[in-house]
């Protein structure tokens, strides 16, 4: 067996970037960006009132002028070419332009009208409620790097400056593959001695939760033949994920199958539990993972190993969860020669952060992983622990640069994020 950071090690070698292809806007969600991002334009364009109110010169605030006469009336939308001249004032709406002789906007609550004549009731700051033209974005502005994930923020700003269509990295296009003859597709009736094939559908999510395209290949029943030809199709993806099928038993011909089919062995084995047996391996460019048929062996060798390499694929740099180190509060089980992954909830105590188990920690017990908000690391070998111990814990939400300290750290800290 090998270690979790030199698992990822191998994956992350393995992973070449896809091709870049240019997306509508409204398709980006998600993506990641395939080249830096550079602002054409400014935003905002203009000079323009951040409230409802009347746009008038400091100076004349200043020098104690309260009574202006109102000459103009701007309404968001309209270009105002004149200057706003001494002792006048312009009724301006938010979002529109200020015009030319005026620095200031007074909110409307601040003020009285009485025909033509505004009375500034109170003085405001000389600048106040003015949104400066490219206070948010400046033409040349760099405003994303390449591999940069696209949320609805940043779609919003990409359409600030015009951007209509985006250069994105390719979605990599992943085969889930489950084996086994117990398994029983959804629809279909639940006989004696089988089980619903639940481990394609968390397979599934997880993929597009990491910005990649999942395809549902089915069920492999224990059969050579069976697995060979499904396995075919698999592999002409860019990533293969199977469950199952990668321990020791007489009718795992997931290994084998491969095997001839010219996929080249990594790894077989990794120091953790679960997901001990977990086998990577590659032909050509598409990456092979097989992981374990227990629903959360499955589900974390994905978390740590899959998800990963899917946004490397992407150029994204934010590989990685989020860590926090928290204080058990309960005892802990020690542990024997793997990292254990045991399933947990958080709860902010004071500065920092306490954890506790989801409850039984078996890797076919699923609802621990649908309760859980991190993965608390037990590392191999350590004692029973009484309640305080602090552990590394890593989150099941969010993204990171930086890789948690699988292979161990000093237990303090604050959030890692």
């Amino acid at each position: 067996m090998i270690s979790i950071d030199e698992a990822i090690d191998a994956v992350l070698g393995e992973v070449r970037p896809l091709p870049a292809e240019t997306e509508p806007l409204l398709e980006a969600l998600g993506r990641a960006t395939a080249a830096e991002i550079v602002s054409p334009e400014r935003v905002p364009g203009f000079d323009n009132s951040a409230m409802d109110g009347y746009a008038v010169q400091s100076a004349e605030l200043e020098a104690g002028r309260r009574e202006f006469r109102v000459t103009i009336d701007i309404p968001a939308g309209l270009w105002f070419a004149e200057t706003v001249g001494a002792g006048d004032a312009a009724k301006i709406m938010t979002g529109a332009p200020l015009p030319a002789g005026v620095d200031t906007v007074v909110p409307v609550e601040l003020t009285a009208q009485h025909g033509d004549t505004l009375v500034v009731e109170e003085p405001v700051q000389p600048g106040a409620n003015v949104r400066r033209a490219g206070e948010d974005v400046a033409e040349g502005d760099v405003l994303f790097p390449r591999g940069a994930r696209l949320g609805p923020a940043e779609i919003g700003l990409l359409a600030s400056v015009g951007c209509d269509s985006v250069s994105v990295a390719r979605r990599p296009r992943v085969a889930i593959l489950a084996t086994g003859s117990e398994l029983v597709p959804l629809g279909s009736p639940l006989s004696p001695g089988h089980i619903r094939n639940s481990n394609s559908f968390t397979a599934y999510g997880q993929v597009l939760a990491a910005s990649a395209e999942p395809v549902l290949l089915g069920i492999a029943r224990d059969d050579l033949d069976e697995t060979r030809r499904l396995m075919a199709v698999a592999l002409e993806h860019d990533v293969v994920v199977t469950s199952g099928g990668v321990s020791v038993g007489e009718y795992d011909f997931v290994k084998q199958v491969q095997e001839e089919l010219g996929v080249q062995r990594h790894f077989w084995g990794v120091a953790t539990k679960p997901g001990k047996p977990l086998a990577f391996g590659s032909r050509g460019n598409t990456l092979v993972f097989g992981v374990p048929g227990n629903p959360v062996a499955a589900m974390i060798s994905f978390e740590t190993y899959v998800r990963p390499a899917l946004l490397a694929m992407q150029g994204r740099s934010d590989l990685y969860r989020p860590y926090v180190y928290a204080a058990a509060e309960e005892p802990v089980k020690g542990t024997k020669d793997r990292t254990e992954a045991r399933r947990c909830r958080l709860e902010r105590r004071g500065r920092g952060w306490g954890f506790t188990t989801t409850g039984p920690q078996g890797s076919g017990i699923l609802r621990s992983m649908a309760l859980a908000e991190g993965l608390a690391m037990i590392p191999p070998g350590h004692p029973d622990a009484e309640p305080g111990e602090q552990f590394l814990v890593v989150l099941l939400e969010g993204s990171s640069a930086e890789r948690p300290p699988f292979s161990g750290a000093p237990a303090s800290g604050s959030a890692r994020t």
